[in-house]
């Protein structure tokens, strides 16, 4: 086996890793570049069609790049498996909230529809998740059914590309409420839990809440973000991206309706989101994140690199360490990932931080899954 100059040992999740990188990164695409008018393209997700067609939708801010600017949801479409992109957007979703629309999950469900999950961002009080159903493989959308009723109006952030569906049929939507029951003012550590559905969305139950770590110099440990993946023995594991140094965890036996303590796990990263999920020709997990095992004092806190890791034993060890991304000027993050023809395509914020706010350019991959393992 050939490899290049570096070999890194790391320690990431419960077990010890050999990292080895090979080569250069592979070369991402710039998909939505920031144009006037139109400041920030983000938070979006990837769905292959029944045509074999790829169907992108993200985010278009158009009323500033500020998280709640206006925006709606715009679509491209790849046909050719998510190597290139139409150029034209299709409006999916008008800015129907009093702020705006964003962060998108598109999901295919047991019974073949095509679930799309979005923020209606009404207020700074009032951030809700939707959820709209497709028939006709995304060329129209159903009307909006709201994940989280009007008694638990609050300030509720689903990541994009967050929403799964487990073995049993059940729907998770994990989120991070920050206004809310229980909370008698805002707090920007996020209590962490889910909802639940075990009728295709028709209605939606909240989880308990995982139990809050302990605090760190007197403060909250500020619990962001998070995302869910169902593990091989059937119990569920949850992630948040923290502020103190690395992504915490939480799993659930009863399928999501309770949660153990977060704890701090061995992913290193800064305040950013993480993304895990299964790779179904393989069964393993794939982790992308911005890696900060062995970072450079002047890129700490910083949204870069991007790599990937495989776990084959549920996240208890990690190995195959690849670089994605890795300019030190990057702001890479809020990943959409699926598995599509025998590759994994990604469309991800990859902006520069010398040029914009960080999330102003969405970049897309396509890359085999045997290349995660090299």
């Amino acid at each position: 086996m050939r490899f290049s100059t570096t070999t890194v040992v790391s320690l990431l999740a419960v077990g010890l890793i050999v990292s080895v990188t090979y080569g250069e990164p592979p070369k991402s695409q710039v998909v939505l570049p920031p144009t006037p008018g139109n400041p920030r393209n983000s938070e979006g997700d990837v769905v292959q069609l029944d045509s074999g067609d790829v169907l992108l939708i993200y985010t278009h801010f158009f009323g500033g790049s500020g998280d709640h600017a206006k925006a709606h949801l715009a679509s491209r479409i790849s046909h050719d498996g998510g190597a290139t992109w139409s150029k034209d957007d299709k409006i999916v979703v008008p800015n129907e909230g009093g702020l705006n629309v964003m962060s998108v999950s598109l999901l295919r469900l047991a019974d073949g529809r095509l679930a799309l999950f979005y923020l209606r961002k009404n207020a700074h009080d009032d951030c809700r998740p939707q959820m709209r159903i497709s028939t006709d493989e995304g060329k129209t959308w159903g009307d909006a059914v709201g994940v989280i009723p009007d008694d638990e109006i609050g300030y509720y952030i689903l990541n994009n590309d967050r929403v799964v569906q487990l073995n049993s049929g059940r729907l998770i939507a994990p989120v991070s409420q920050h206004v809310g029951p229980g909370m008698p003012k805002r707090n920007n550590a996020g209590a962490m839990l889910v909802y639940y559905s075990d009728d295709s969305g028709k209605s939606w139950k909240r989880s308990e809440a995982a139990a809050r770590p302990p605090k760190r110099n007197d403060r909250d440990v500020m619990t962001q973000e998070p995302g869910v993946v169902e593990l091989t023995d059937g119990r569920l594991l949850m992630w948040c991206r923290t502020n103190a140094g690395s992504q915490f965890i939480s799993t659930s036996d009863d399928k999501g309706e309770t949660w153990s303590q977060l704890q701090p796990s061995k992913i290193q990263s800064p305040l950013s989101p993480a993304t895990i999920e299964r790779i179904p020709s393989t069964g393993d997990l794939l982790l992308i994140w911005n890696d900060h095992s062995d970072i450079d004092p002047s890129l700490r806190g910083k949204r870069t690199p991007l790599k990937s890791a495989i776990s084959a034993d549920d996240g208890k060890t990690w190995k195959h360490v690849k670089t994605l991304e890795d300019k030190p000027t990057g702001w890479y993050c809020y990943i959409a990932l699926d598995f599509i023809d025998g590759h994994a395509v990604l469309a991800y914020c990859a902006g520069d931080r010398r040029e914009n706010n960080g999330l102003a350019v969405t970049n897309t991959q396509r890359l085999p899954i045997d290349w995660f393992y090299e």
